[in-house]
């Protein structure tokens, strides 16, 4: 589920930030591909023991910064970022609870 303002999604409790909702959809698109590519060559690499898993992660890494859900956040009011923390201990607390 989603926050009510499409900042975080709520998995198990936890809150992970939502990608940029203002990205073009071509460069969502493009975006989400590249994320995946990535994932599937870090599953490569662990399963074969390779060293491209360094260079894998890395590009995981940018593409979820591209995306807006790592690096600066993509708001501009100033609220403070609360990716990967337990939904009970944020604002978000009596929100989630209403559920």
């Amino acid at each position: 589920m989603t926050t009510p303002d499409g900042r975080y999604v709520v998995v198990r409790g936890r809150l992970w930030r939502t990608s940029n909702p203002r990205l073009p959809d071509d460069t969502r698109q493009a975006l989400v591909a590249e994320l995946m590519s990535a994932r599937r060559a870090v599953r490569a690499a662990l399963v074969d023991g390779g060293s491209d898993l360094a260079t894998a992660r890395r590009r995981v890494n940018h593409a979820k910064i591209a995306l807006g859900e790592r690096g600066p956040v993509w708001w501009k009011d100033g609220e403070p970022d609360l990716n990967r923390r337990m939904a009970r201990n944020t604002p978000y607390a009596d929100w989630l609870a209403k559920l």
